[in-house]
């Protein structure tokens, strides 16, 4: 009779459990610093990267569900500008306060939240019967049609979205703590609203991308890559094509919609001019930036072309050939965008997969080295 082990020892003669590889201890402590850094930046960032910060975060969730639709899927779309103002003039109007010259339901805000989640992907689901029928190119002007159409009800149905000068954003309130610029001190450091609203940007996108991953990961993911692939074999091995492409696209209209919401809340006042076809194509460059197909790279994309017009922006008066509008210079926002191109064209040439296939590339060699004696 053998004499029992002690909980974590291993038993004599058994087989010693496999070690964690280096390359697993290295990414599992990369992501626990990040997200120790990501807590902490509220305590020493001023207000103006707490703020660009923030767009980030709503550009990478919106991202990440165009990154489902386009780069898992295979549908192109050029109007998901059209969803974020959705989300964004949703929230408006549900949690706004009617006067005499804006409608509002006075609702909740965190109940207007989830409802204009839920009218952006009522909206996607509107128009999913076209998108489960185009395809390519023809898709993409079916979508870029949304655009215009948005557009031109955001300049001229004053009453909801405030017409050229847009409407203010009412402040979230959450569980009694209202994300506003009221004071809330936390170790000494007085909290305001990009400090609130930063911890709840972490949160929703971390919800965001875990559940991404999942489905990609997932049988939903395959299928939705086979549709991708080739969408006559996907049906032939009994994968609901049209079904899948309606959900995938009311699941992408969701994430614009909640994309939207963060973006108001940031922003504090929605203008109609920013939810144009503009926007939707620095959408399209995230991904193709990032990465087709994958979450990280949607969030490395987002990242990356919404804080360069930042950067430029702040650091304007130092950088060459930069300068603020009007002064005779290049202009930070056409600076982002003359830098989005080359990042685009540099992607499509020498990295195709782009910038998650860097750390593609160096999972191979580090497991490598790890089999070296």
């Amino acid at each position: 009779m053998s004499e029992p082990t002690a909980p974590g020892t291993t038993a004599p003669g058994a087989p010693a459990p496999p070690e964690r590889p280096a390359a697993a201890r290295r990414a599992l402590y990369g992501w626990a610093a990040g997200g120790a850094l990501l807590l902490a930046l509220p305590f020493y960032l001023d207000r103006f990267w707490l703020q660009a910060g923030l767009l980030a975060m709503a550009a990478a969730i919106g991202a990440i569900g165009l990154n489902l639709l386009t780069g898992a899927t295979g549908q192109l779309s050029l109007g998901h500008s059209f969803f974020l103002a959705v989300g964004a003039y949703g929230y408006c109007v549900l949690a706004g306060e009617g006067d005499g010259e804006l409608t509002g339901l006075g609702l909740p805000s965190w109940l207007a939240v989830v409802l204009a989640v839920l009218l952006a992907g009522a909206a996607g689901g509107l128009f999913s019967p076209i998108s489960g029928r185009l395809r390519g190119a023809y898709l993409g002007i079916a979508t870029l049609a949304l655009v215009f159409v948005g557009q031109h009800l955001l300049f001229n149905a004053h009453d909801l979205t405030g017409g050229y000068n847009g409407r203010p954003v009412p402040p979230l309130s959450l569980f009694g703590l209202t994300f506003d610029d009221t004071e809330t001190v936390v170790a000494a450091v007085p909290f305001q609203a990009m400090e609130k609203l930063w911890y709840a940007g972490v949160l929703l996108l971390a919800c965001c991308a875990l559940f991404a991953r999942g489905v990609l990961r997932g049988r939903p993911g395959r299928a939705m890559n086979a549709i991708r692939d080739h969408r006559i074999a996907a049906g032939v091995m009994g994968v609901p094509v049209a079904r899948y492409r309606a959900g995938v696209f009311v699941l992408s209209s969701m994430y614009a919609g909640l994309a939207g919401v963060l973006l108001a809340l940031a922003f504090q006042q929605t203008v109609p001019e920013y939810f144009g076809i503009a926007l939707a194509l620095e959408y399209l460059a995230m991904i193709v930036i990032g990465g087709l197909g994958s979450v990280a790279g949607a969030v490395a994309g987002a990242v990356f072309v919404t804080l360069l017009p930042q950067v430029l922006t702040r650091y304007s008066e130092s950088l060459p050939l930069v300068s603020a509008p009007g002064t005779g210079g290049v202009a930070p926002g056409e600076a982002s965008r003359y830098l989005y191109g080359a990042a685009i064209v540099a992607v499509v040439l020498f990295l195709p997969g782009g910038l998650v296939r860097l750390a593609a590339r160096r999972a191979p060699r580090e497991k490598a080295e790890e089999r070296r004696p």
